[in-house]
C-alpha cells in the first residue's frame, strides 16, 4: 500500500526516538503538518505522520466505506517497519483506536492519546450526534458516508474548533477535510474496541474541556482504564493540534517524553 508520509527532521540535534502522528476520521496527515511536525522537529524530534489509506494523498480501495480499522492499523505497521528505530505514536480521535490496537500486538517507547475514541467506543459520541442533527446522520446511514455528519463548515466548527476560530481558517480546514469509512465507524461502535489489558506501553491519555466529540469524562473513563490519570486542557476543542492554543498540548507532551527520557 503505497501511504503518503510527511516528515520534519531536525536541524540541529537529533534525538534518536522518532514521533509518529496518526490522524483520525475525516482528517489526514495534513492536520499535523501545520503546527507539530515542525515544532517537535525543532525541540529535536525526528517527526512523521501518515495519512491512513484512502486519506490525503495515500492510496485507497474503490469501496472506500468498506475500509476497516484493522486496515489503518496494517497502514500503522507499515510506516513503523520503514523507520530506522520504533518511534513514540501519537493518535489523535480515531488515530487513538488506531494506535491503541497496535500496542496490543507491538510495544514502543511511549504513545499519547489525544482527544481519542473511549475504550468503550463511539456509541455516546453517535447518540449525540443523532439528537444534534437528526437528518445529516440519517443520510450518513442512508448512503454509506459519513461526510454528511461534517459537510458543513458549521458542522466542522461544532465537531472540531473552538466558537471562536476566525473564519478564514475554518473554511481552510473545512476544504481539507474528507470522507470516511462507515465500517470504521461501526468498528469504532462496536465491532473492534481496545483491549487494555493487552498494552504494556506506557500511555499519555490528553483531552479538552469543550470536546463535542469525546467529552471530558470520556477521555477519563478511558485513563481509568489504564490506570491512568487524566490530563483536560481547558478552552479547547477536539483538534488540539489545529487550535490556538496548540502549543501548550505540544509542550507538555515534550515534557512527559522528557521525565521518560526519550
Amino acid at each position: 500500500m503505497k501511504l503518503e508520509v510527511i516528515s520534519h527532521e531536525p536541524k540541529g540535534f537529533s534525538r534518536p526516538t522518532p514521533i509518529l502522528f496518526v490522524h483520525g476520521a475525516w482528517h489526514g496527515a495534513w492536520c499535523w503538518e501545520e503546527n507539530f511536525l515542525p515544532y517537535f522537529a525543532e525541540k529535536g524530534y525526528p517527526t512523521h505522520a501518515l495519512s491512513l489509506r484512502g486519506h490525503g494523498k495515500s492510496d485507497g480501495p474503490a469501496h472506500y466505506s468498506l475500509i476497516r480499522i484493522a486496515d489503518y492499523v496494517s497502514d500503522v505497521a507499515q510506516v513503523v517497519s520503514q523507520l530506522p528505530e520504533k518511534p513514540v505514536l501519537v493518535g489523535h480521535s480515531m488515530g487513538g483506536l488506531v494506535v491503541q490496537k497496535y500496542l496490543e500486538a507491538q510495544a514502543v517507547p511511549a504513545a499519547v492519546l489525544l482527544a481519542s475514541v473511549p475504550v468503550k467506543g463511539v456509541l455516546q459520541t453517535t447518540l449525540r450526534i443523532v439528537r444534534r442533527h437528526p437528518l445529516a446522520f440519517l443520510r450518513a446511514n442512508l448512503t454509506w458516508s459519513l461526510y454528511p455528519i461534517i459537510g458543513t463548515a458549521e458542522l466542522t466548527r461544532e465537531a472540531f474548533f473552538s466558537a471562536d476560530i476566525p473564519l478564514d481558517r475554518l473554511n481552510r480546514y473545512f476544504n481539507l477535510l474528507q470522507d470516511e469509512s462507515y465500517l470504521a465507524f461501526l468498528d469504532m461502535m462496536l465491532f473492534t474496541l481496545p483491549s487494555p489489558e493487552k498494552i504494556s506501553t506506557d500511555l499519555l491519555i490528553l483531552g479538552a474541556e469543550d470536546d463535542s466529540i469525546f467529552h471530558p469524562e470520556e477521555i477519563e473513563a478511558t485513563a481509568k482504564a489504564y490506570n491512568k490519570r487524566p490530563e483536560i486542557f481547558k478552552g479547547m476543542a477536539h483538534d488540539l493540534m489545529l487550535e490556538e492554543k496548540w502549543p501548550i498540548v505540544a509542550d507538555r507532551i515534550i515534557e512527559w517524553l522528557g521525565e521518560k527520557g526519550i
